[in-house]
């Protein structure tokens, strides 16, 4: 196996033909200057010494030795063993509220904000489980599926927000049975289902969707994030707006968490309901229990070890850039008629 370990730098070498151009010209810019001065004949005997063909061997060895220090830069690598480490865990889908009612900063800096930290934080505990995200509102939309790919997850978290989903609502229902459809139905793993959201309008028939969860012995847990006697909820307004929401006949819209559903919705779906705040992290506490659940294989990865081989790129350039440095423009017939047989004059 053989890959660069920094790819990246490759990029550099879209710069070599503009420098070869560029050292093209030099010589052809030189040669017009000095037979302005004179015929050629003439320089010919003026300067029997110079030649033009030691000068672009020079500029050639520069162009060389970028081009190995570019490759040796990006670090060739060279796989040399093979192993297959097992992968245990359990899948894990969190649903994740985005409406528009996860904008109240009745926890601090606002209940989605919230949501997000504890799950960037559950997800930098977890080894080896599959996690995956839903996020929700009028709508279910899978955020990333199960996965291992931990960097990935984050990545993808962090772009989650209140428009990830433009339809307004709060379809735990719909929610749910996109995650039981999400997982792996011939994995047998333990599956849980983590809903965040302050339950608040619910839509759709959510007993039937719990009830298909629990058919497939799918855990459901819930967290509640919010204030029960309500708060109201910011949102973006021009100069001179009220700065929260108003319902048809201007009075302020307050958010309320639903307990009452939320823990219904755990307790149908064998799992548990935990109140949210703004110092303690919930999801970790859920994962703390999940935690001493049976870890079940669910296949295998294949490492591979990479040996650096940068080296053999940076000692020849090295040696080149030295020899660029001692060979002069003087004429020398060894070099002259090398040059010669390669065409380069």
């Amino acid at each position: 196996m053989f890959r660069f370990a920094h790819s990246e730098y490759l990029y550099g070498l879209l710069l070599i033909p503009a420098l070869i151009l560029f050292f093209w010209y030099l010589i052809r810019n030189r040669r017009r200057l000095l037979e302005r001065f004179s015929h050629r004949e003439l320089i010919a005997k003026l300067a029997p010494e110079r030649s033009s063909a030691k000068l672009t061997l020079k500029y050639s060895l520069i162009i060389l030795t970028l081009v190995l220090l570019i490759l040796g830069l990006a670090n060739p690598q060279i796989g040399t063993k093979y192993e297959e480490v097992k992968q245990t865990g359990i899948d894990v889908f969190i649903l994740l509220d985005v409406s528009l009612s996860m904008n109240a900063e009745d926890i601090r800096p606002n209940r989605l904000q919230k949501a997000k930290h504890s799950i960037a934080s559950l997800i930098q505990r977890l080894r080896g489980d599959r996690i995956g995200l839903i996020v929700f509102s009028g709508n279910a939309y899978v955020q990333f599926p199960l996965t291992t790919d931990y960097a990935a997850a984050n990545l993808l978290l962090n772009a989650v927000s209140l428009n990830s989903v433009p339809q307004p609502g709060t379809a735990i229902g719909e929610a749910i049975t996109t995650a039981v459809r999400s997982f792996k139905e011939d994995a047998k793993t333990q599956k849980v289902i983590v809903i965040i959201t302050d339950g608040e309008d619910h839509e759709g028939d959510l007993n039937e969707a719990i009830k298909e969860a629990t058919e497939k012995n799918i855990s459901i847990y819930t967290i509640g994030l919010g204030s029960p006697s309500g708060v109201p909820i910011p949102v973006n307004t021009g100069m001179g707006q009220n700065p929260y929401k108003t319902d048809g006949y201007g009075n302020i819209v307050l958010t309320r968490l639903d307990e009452q559903t939320l823990q219904l919705i755990a307790q149908e779906g064998k799992g548990k309901y935990y109140r949210g705040s703004n110092t303690e992290n919930e999801l970790d506490q859920i994962y703390s229990e999940l935690s001493k659940l049976e870890k079940t294989e669910f296949g295998t990865v294949k490492i591979t070890d990479y040996e650096d081989r940068f080296y053999f790129l940076l000692i020849p350039a090295l040696l080149l850039l030295i020899g660029e440095f001692f060979i002069s423009e003087k004429k020398s017939p060894i070099v002259n008629n090398f040059l010669k047989k390669l065409g380069i004059h």
